[in-house]
């Protein structure tokens, strides 16, 4: 795999990006300034579960056996 960082589903960051995404989407009221958006991402990132990270690091060998089983196509994650 010349380029991993190229295949989002190899970089377990776009997966923590997207559940900060999620958790700020549900937060009532939504931040409505960029100081509330910005306070409103760091006591999300704060919370997010350290669970979360662990499983996405673990996912990785699977994820790779996947990667090479498609060649480098489209993956079902």
């Amino acid at each position: 795999m010349e380029w991993p960082a190229c295949y989002p589903d190899m970089n377990p960051i776009e997966h923590v990006w997207d559940a900060l995404g999620r958790r700020i989407a549900d937060r009532q009221p939504t931040p409505q300034t960029l100081q509330e958006l910005e306070r409103a991402l760091l006591e999300e990132w704060d919370i997010i579960p350290q669970l979360v990270v662990n499983s996405l690091i673990d996912s990785m060998p699977q994820r790779c056996s996947t990667l090479l089983a498609v060649r480098g196509n489209h993956t079902p994650h």
